[in-house]
């Protein structure tokens, strides 16, 4: 089972449409104190001049990806300090980023897991998912490669290709404690 209410934090990741809002929803819906931080409504608090991940001009993008890093951090701290467990949905593509997750998260476990079903049903998923919910990704095999290479080797990577959003649910609050643990 997940750690006890306020020393971890768990970070679900994957690419567009591997199942991550689905898959986290249903996680901090099963533990009995937790909070679902959404890396993608924390991002879109910026109105005014909000420049999205992959936007124009790049180095305002990153400094926006950055603030977002920061504000998930700062959440995640209060709510654990309060007893809650912080289930973090966010795309997290390098090292360089989980890093900035595991120095700004320093009193919790960080479990880190990357959903991998594979880009095809990443890609399958978006096109079914409500019009308004839909990414429109046409980077699917760089930033795949991209992760492996930067992140393959930290958390776990769970192919949940053949399992429903229940049964990955439930086997990430099995076994994260052992098969995510970050630090």
């Amino acid at each position: 089972m997940i750690a006890a209410e306020g020393s971890s934090c768990l970070i679900v990741t994957g690419m567009p449409g591997a199942g991550k809002s689905t898959v986290t929803r249903l996680v901090a819906g099963r533990l009995p104190r937790s909070a679902r931080l959404d890396g993608d409504q924390i991002s879109r608090l910026i109105v005014g001049g909000r420049v999205g991940a992959l936007g124009e001009p790049a180095d305002e993008a990153a400094r926006q990806v950055d603030l977002c890093n920061r504000n998930l951090c700062m959440l995640a701290n209060n709510v654990s300090d309060a007893g809650f467990t912080p289930v973090i949905d966010w795309v997290i593509p390098d090292r360089r980023q989980l890093d900035v997750f595991v120095s700004l998260l320093p009193a919790r476990q960080v479990l880190f897991v990357v959903l991998t079903p594979g880009i095809e049903v990443c890609r399958y998923r978006n096109t079914i998912r409500d019009p308004r919910e839909r990414f429109d990704f046409d980077g699917d095999e760089g930033l795949d490669a991209d992760m492996k290479r930067e992140l393959g080797d930290v958390g776990w990577w769970f192919d949940t290709a053949a399992l429903t959003a229940d049964q990955t649910a439930d086997q990430v609050i099995r076994e994260a404690n052992h098969r995510a643990l970050v630090r």
